[in-house]
């Protein structure tokens, strides 16, 4: 499914249900916070489907297997030249990191085939271009959505307080009444509303950044490991370069 596609039916869900939980399913002292409460429901709706959909993006491309074992496999058969036995392992594991390595290993099949390569050097030029152009196609994948977390964390903190702000605007008003007593019922409901928002933006806000923090985070540590594990593979492939040419 493309990411625009995604996040369109994503909103609309959020947007739906957000205004049905509002209307149907909160007490009264939450539903008291004003129409922006349901807004504030819909963007942690939308910040819980995006935390969802990037858990199971980045277990899949982290693939079926161990990491760890499936470096193992494929550097004991790259060392042992075993280089057919280093794509199946790719084609078992699936995910990013193999599809990186593959890249490189294809291209080290077809750069032998024809004979173009001279020496270690040119082999490794030649694999890490395209090992870098393989990741540059992962990237883009692992990082999606990343900006719809940090959005939804702006946006629910400002929309929390613009719900603060229109409370603390009804609680004054209520206690700005002319030559008699504040309307004690307007006042707190003005303050409830302004709570019940400052909650919710917050809850948002917080969980927003903590969910991009943490992504973030996860992603830059699994493309430093392809990183160590594209450059391990191409010094065993070089090594044989080398070897074969003595």
């Amino acid at each position: 499914m493309k990411t625009s596609t995604f996040n369109l039916i994503v909103l609309v869900v959020a947007a739906v249900a957000g205004y049905a939980i509002y209307e149907f399913a909160l007490p009264k002292f939450l539903q008291d916070g004003g129409p922006l409460v349901a807004l504030l429901l819909a963007l942690i709706i939308m910040l819980l489907a995006f935390v969802f959909e990037r858990l199971f993006s980045i277990r899949k491309a982290q693939g079926k297997g161990s990491t760890a074992t499936f470096l193992k496999n494929v550097q004991q058969a790259v060392n042992t030249g075993d280089i057919d036995g280093a794509l199946a392992e790719c084609d078992k594991q699936r995910g990013s990191m193999a599809n990186v390595i593959r890249t490189g290993l294809e291209r080290y099949n077809t750069l032998v085939a024809s004979g173009d390569v001279k020496n270690a050097r040119e082999m490794n030029e030649s694999i890490q271009r395209s090992i870098e152009e393989a990741t540059m196609l992962e990237v883009p994948m692992l990082e999606r959505n990343l900006v719809s977390l940090s959005t939804i964390a702006s946006i629910g903190t400002m929309v929390g307080l613009l719900g603060t702000v229109v409370g603390m605007i009804r609680a004054f008003n209520a206690m700005a009444v002319a030559g008699g007593q504040p309307d004690a019922i307007q006042l707190s409901r003005g303050i409830s509303e302004a709570l019940v928002n400052t909650a919710g933006g917050l809850l948002a806000g917080i969980g927003g950044i903590i969910s991009y923090n943490f992504f973030v985070t996860k992603i830059d540590n699994f493309t430093y490991m392809i990183d160590e594990a594209s450059y391990a593979i191409i010094q065993s492939l070089s090594s044989r370069v080398t070897t074969k040419s003595k």
